[in-house]
């Protein structure tokens, strides 16, 4: 934000004075009201993981048809993100952010509500839309209540609310769909999101940032809109739709490149664009946000996948799935502190390297999954994972943003946001839908032999009509286990696929220059 800004008339206008730190009881509770809201927003991303079995299966889809839940959350998010600056400056932080917290919390309570796939798919959206602005001002509000000199405490406190709630998301996610019903993932924002709405507001309303009318780019914000939306939607019904063969698919592409294509010549020469993608001329901030956008994908396809092939196929209890997943935020929590502090000492690049080796490790040990799997194996990994977290978000982010000037890094951090996000919606669609096409061709490599009433098929029918079945249900007891089979061969397919494209990943990282050595390097990049 600059110091002077044109007022109406034409005078210049003075900058604010500085914000007075808070002290005592309403900085600890203006810490919690805030921390509350982004355990809340991020939370709302990895519960819903676990208890897509359950929701597809309420409203009558396939779990692939599900996880549009997620994917319809993560897209509105990510469109939502780079506006929170006009928005801030329009209608101000406090103002701002206290709405956001009140309209998730009402868009919580409509999914909670939905009877269907496509109502739970519009609440998720408008859910995800209005979450935008609410971890940005999040950091901003917490950073004006601390002095400068705490601004590393501060974001601490912050970051490790974003790092429990992977943990206690897929835990709390399972044991409410097991113990309760999964529209009670919805519910539980509500009491939540209206106590940090009430602290929020009754702690920082006499701290509002001022507010200014500028110009918004519609025409960009509407393209921007137009082929995402045609491009997630193409991602997510093309395997329905049996891709190319199909009309709509090959309209949704049609209008994902060309709105796309009109988008960037647009941004590119308007005055005030929504995104500046003339960021990308730098090298630093191109090579960086794509490889953490691509890693990002990846990571969120996976994560994605796990719950669903230990719930579909290895007999796994929401409860069970989400105790599989818990650990990978428990090493994030220990490192991330040392990573906050060593990040503008060692060198990131160096950092992140290490973070995509451990990645691609862990994907290479799932790659080994059989159904024979138990779940001390299955715990392992994810339990390093949390390593390759501590040393990804930070050092990526720090390599993105060095060498910008203070006052482009909001525009940078909100465009490297929106790739992010927008990577790890498109990443889910992708892993689903290659997971279900891989598992089509191990179910026909695995039964390309079986003739009936020969060999061992016909064997194994008899022994299951002796234990009492009927030969349609023998025949259904056998294509399950092929099925299963078929399954965590595809799944381990998509392991061993992301293990190497992690490790390709590497090269993008040592394209960029190493950042300027300083001791605020976690700070700033936790902010960004």
């Amino acid at each position: 934000m600059t110091s002077t800004a044109s007022a109406p008339n034409g005078a210049a206008r003075t900058a604010p004075p500085p914000v007075v730190p808070l002290k005592g009881a309403q900085l600890a509770l203006g810490t919690l009201a805030l921390s509350l809201a982004t355990f809340m927003n991020v939370l709302d991303s990895s519960i819903a993981n676990v208890a897509i079995p359950a929701i597809s299966g309420d409203v009558g889809v396939s779990p692939s048809q599900g996880t549009w839940v997620i994917t319809s959350f993560g897209v509105a998010n990510a469109i939502s993100v780079p506006l929170t600056g006009w928005l801030t400056q329009r209608f101000g932080a406090v103002r701002l952010f206290t709405m956001s917290v009140l309209l998730f919390v009402l868009t919580s309570w409509l999914c909670g509500f939905a009877s269907s796939l496509e109502m739970l798919v519009l609440f998720r959206v408008l859910q995800g839309a209005v979450a935008g602005p609410m971890i940005p001002l999040s950091q901003t509000l917490l950073l004006s209540s601390y002095p400068p000199s705490k601004a590393g405490t501060a974001l601490a406190l912050w970051g490790v609310t974003t790092l429990v709630a992977p943990v206690v998301g897929p835990l709390l996610g399972g044991w409410i769909t097991d113990n309760i019903s999964w529209p009670w993932i919805f519910y539980i924002n509500v009491p939540v999101g209206l106590l940090s709405a009430l602290m929020t507001w009754s702690i920082y309303r006499h701290r509002e940032t001022p507010t200014r009318k500028l110009p918004i780019d519609t025409v960009g914000l509407s393209l921007l809109v137009l082929w995402v939306g045609a491009l997630q939607l193409m991602l997510d019904k093309g395997k329905e739709l049996d891709w190319f063969a199909s009309g709509e698919i090959i309209a949704f592409t049609v209008i994902a490149v060309v709105a796309f294509a009109v988008f960037v010549v647009w941004e590119l020469t308007d005055a005030h664009p929504v995104v500046d993608l003339r960021l990308f001329k730098r090298r630093n901030f191109a090579a960086g946000s794509m490889a953490l956008s691509i890693a990002y994908g990846v990571f969120f396809g996976n994560v994605v996948l796990l719950p669903l092939w230990l719930q579909q196929w290895m007999g796994y209890t929401s409860t069970a799935a989400g105790l599989a997943l818990a650990p990978v935020g428990l090493l994030a929590i220990v490192l991330t502190p040392l990573v906050g502090r060593k990040v503008g000492v060692w060198d990131p690049r160096k950092m992140a390297t290490g973070a995509f080796i451990v990645f691609a490790l862990v994907l290479w040990m799932r790659s080994q999954f059989t159904v024979e799997t138990d779940f001390r194996h299955i715990l392992v990994p994810t339990l390093i994972q949390g390593a390759a977290m501590a040393f990804f978000f930070i050092p990526l982010t720090t390599i993105t943003l060095s060498g910008l000037t203070p006052d482009r890094i909001p525009a940078a951090a909100g465009l490297s946001n929106f790739v992010r996000i927008t990577a790890g919606a498109m990443g889910t669609s992708i892993a689903t839908t290659l997971w279900e096409s891989r598992a089509a061709m191990h179910h026909a490599h695995l039964t390309e032999l079986l003739v009936q009433g020969q060999g061992a098929f016909a064997t194994t029918v008899q022994q299951l009509q002796a234990a009492g079945m009927s030969a349609e249900q023998a025949y259904a007891q056998i294509n399950r286990l092929i099925d299963q089979q078929a399954f965590t061969r595809a799944a381990d397919d998509i392991f061993l696929a992301s293990s190497f494209l992690f490790l390709s990943l590497i090269v993008l990282i040592w394209f960029t220059q190493r950042p300027k050595a300083h001791g605020g390097g976690g700070a700033d990049a936790a902010a960004g």
